[in-house]
């Protein structure tokens, strides 16, 4: 049978538009061509340039590194990626810590600063670089032999310093003190009457027999000759 001019119109509109998608493929096709034409021009010279670095830098340890080392270094690689992706969720981890603890942080380290500042403004430095120079004093002034007898009367050093902390043994020493700079100023009269008339004192009479037992207890302990 004869084919009417209505399918033969449809056929031949078909066949164009068919055309016409070849030819726009065909031009795609060739835009992507010149493309990677273009690209692969612009990569080269970089591409170039990093071949010559990488074999600059290999060079410089080919002596050091072999082939082998590199592939049994790629082949723990690939048994430890696990583990490498465990130690980078760590990391993930810590970065979040650090984030979370860092304002902490930086309020601990202001504090500290400011508890360091008043320090400073107190004289504690300064006590302590005076403490310094009395230990560099105190070990430049004791040689081995003085420690050795320092070591063996530590414990009698120790309890004569405990003793003498007592609140009565401090008030004493501190009333001799305080009274004595006042007393040692004043014009002292040495003539016999003068003494006489203190020895009424009681306080007097009582220091001077004070003075007289000590003087005992020291007589006993010092060797006769």
């Amino acid at each position: 049978m004869e084919q009417t001019p209505v399918t033969l119109d449809q056929k031949l509109d078909r066949l164009a538009e068919q055309v016409q998608y070849l030819s726009d493929q065909a031009q795609c096709s060739a835009r992507r061509q010149e493309a990677r034409a273009e690209l692969l021009d612009d990569a080269t010279p970089i591409i170039n340039d990093v071949f010559r670095i990488t074999t600059e830098q290999l060079e410089e340890v080919q002596d050091y590194v072999d082939l082998s080392d590199l592939l049994r270094l790629l082949k723990r690689l690939m048994r430890n990626t696990r583990n490498l992706d465990a130690m980078l969720d760590q990391l993930e981890s810590l970065s979040d810590l650090g984030q979370t603890v860092g304002p902490l942080v930086g309020d601990a380290f202001d504090r500290t600063t400011d508890l360091l500042e008043a320090a400073e403004n107190k004289g504690y430095f300064t006590f302590a670089k005076g403490g310094v120079k009395v230990m560099d004093n105190v070990v430049t002034s004791f040689g081995e032999e003085d420690l050795g007898h320092l070591g063996d009367n530590i414990v009698l050093i120790l309890s004569v310093i405990k003793d003498m902390t007592q609140p009565q043994i401090l008030s004493l020493v501190r009333a001799i003190i305080s009274e004595g700079e006042v007393e040692i100023a004043q014009p002292v009269n040495t003539s016999l009457p003068a003494l006489l008339k203190q020895m009424r004192d009681p306080d007097v009479r009582r220091g001077f027999g004070l003075t007289m037992r000590v003087l005992g207890i020291i007589g006993a302990q010092v060797p006769g000759k």
